[in-house]
């Protein structure tokens, strides 16, 4: 099932070859995405209950849009204490590393006069978007707190949080306690491509938002996708992906275990290991095969397995980073003896994981960093979800007529290169008539 492949030879060539190229969208279902747009921008909620009837919750009302106050009071008393524990650590920790990034505003006068700055501001309102887990059963709260606490930290007055009900209508209790906890504002039970058109154009129940974040299935990407430009998105992410680079100090069953906590979220989920040492990668297919024995999402971690799944026999370390960069993985595990030595090389990857002790999962979960990450290759010039996906930086310029006089002629010669004359002539007309 975990095939090994030889990166020189044929098959290791053209696995490589898949993994650079991976993922795109049927326009097929682009179209169908597009169609669901526009009935959501003209019915509004009407066309929001419709398809939360059609696919989530058969009873669904116009009133069960939004989550009450009382809703998630009550939801506090079905949620275990540890839980709620580890939901404020979690916080606390992804607060603690958010807050670092944080932009300043700042501002300089030039000797002739000339004052110029960059105000940082958030945007007034941001939409989250949080997927349903397997029928309600599992509720992503790590995705609530990703994507509410560098909103927050930014500064967004007024954060919205959708994702869809079970088929009794309602949102797991820990979506909800996640939820209050990480400062999201309003609640509102839908899902999918229509949950997205209804945060950008906004609905008679729920308002539009500038900015929408966070992960979703295929109809959410490509809606993003299509309404990037109508509304700020964070990214466009597809199906989770790690790669290891691993040497002989590592410990097979502990790489087997990592492959699997990410082929385990999809059947379309890439896990790539990448190393120099022939029995490790034997090893590692045994302790997979053992390990998928006792897994619960068995048929979901094999299909991706079988299908974007592999070990690759590099010649050393140096060959195996190179081979990192090119591909340009969501997390990238360096599970060597002195990951930090490999460290410098690394150009391309959402996140590095330094060290045996260092499983992607903490990231997941603990860490503080953020998990929203770009997949596809797009981390050659992509980042992490982040506070800057909820600010932006507004230009300031003020001249006094000292400083337009001084820099007015190389104004007007550019301005009349390009053939801009009325351009030109707002700056002669203020040397006239001062």
């Amino acid at each position: 099932m975990l095939r090994i492949f030889q990166k020189d030879e044929k098959d290791g060539q053209a696995f490589l070859k898949r993994l650079r190229e991976r993922f795109s969208y049927p326009e097929e279902l682009e179209e169908k995405v597009r169609q669901i747009i526009i009935e959501v921008r003209l019915g509004g909620d009407k066309t929001l209950v419709k398809f939360t009837r059609m696919f989530d919750c058969p009873n669904f009302r116009p009133e069960d849009l939004k989550v009450s106050p009382e809703e998630i009071e009550r939801a506090y008393e079905a949620v275990d204490r540890e839980v709620l524990q580890a939901i404020r650590l979690a916080i606390a920790n992804v607060r603690s590393f958010h807050e670092k990034q944080k932009e300043r505003s700042w501002f300089e006068t030039r000797e002739n006069g000339a004052f110029l700055g960059q105000m940082v501001r958030p945007v007034d309102s941001a939409g989250l978007y949080v997927p349903g887990g397997k029928g309600g059963e599992t509720p992503l709260v790590s995705t609530v707190i990703m994507g509410a606490v560098p909103a927050k930290v930014a500064g967004v007055s007024r954060l919205v949080m959708v994702s869809p009900p079970n088929a009794e209508g309602r949102l797991h209790p820990a979506l909800l306690v996640a939820a209050r906890e990480a400062g999201v504002d309003e609640i509102y039970r839908v899902g999918s491509a229509w949950a997205v058109a209804a945060l950008a154009f906004g609905t008679e129940t729920i308002p539009r938002v500038d900015v929408i974040c966070g992960p979703g299935n295929i109809y959410v990407t490509i809606a993003k996708k299509l309404l990037a430009g109508a509304v700020g998105i964070d990214m466009i992410a597809g199906p989770s992906e790690i790669l290891i680079i691993a040497d002989e100090s590592a410990r097979p069953s502990w790489l087997a275990a990592d492959l699997l906590s990410q082929a385990e979220h999809d059947p379309l989920a890439t896990a790539v290991l990448l190393t120099s040492a022939p029995k490790l990668a034997k090893k590692v297919v045994k302790e997979v095969e053992k390990q998928l024995k006792k897994l619960p999402r068995r048929q979901i971690a094999e299909e991706a397995l079988k299908n974007q799944g592999g070990i690759v026999l590099v010649e050393d370390l140096k060959e195996a980073v190179s081979l990192a960069n090119e591909i340009a993985p969501e997390h990238l595990e360096l599970c060597v003896e002195d990951p930090y030595a490999l460290l410098p090389a690394v150009k391309h990857a959402g996140a590095v994981f330094l060290g045996a002790h260092t499983p992607e999962a903490v990231g997941d979960y603990i860490a503080g960093a953020n998990h929203v990450l770009p997949t596809m290759g797009c981390a050659r010039y992509a980042q992490a979800l982040g506070v800057h996906v909820f600010q932006k930086k507004i230009s300031l310029v003020a001249y006094s007529p000292e400083a337009l006089a001084e820099e007015a002629p190389a104004v007007i010669r550019l301005a009349e290169l390009e053939g801009l004359t009325a351009h030109a002539n707002a700056v002669k007309i203020r040397l006239k008539e001062k």
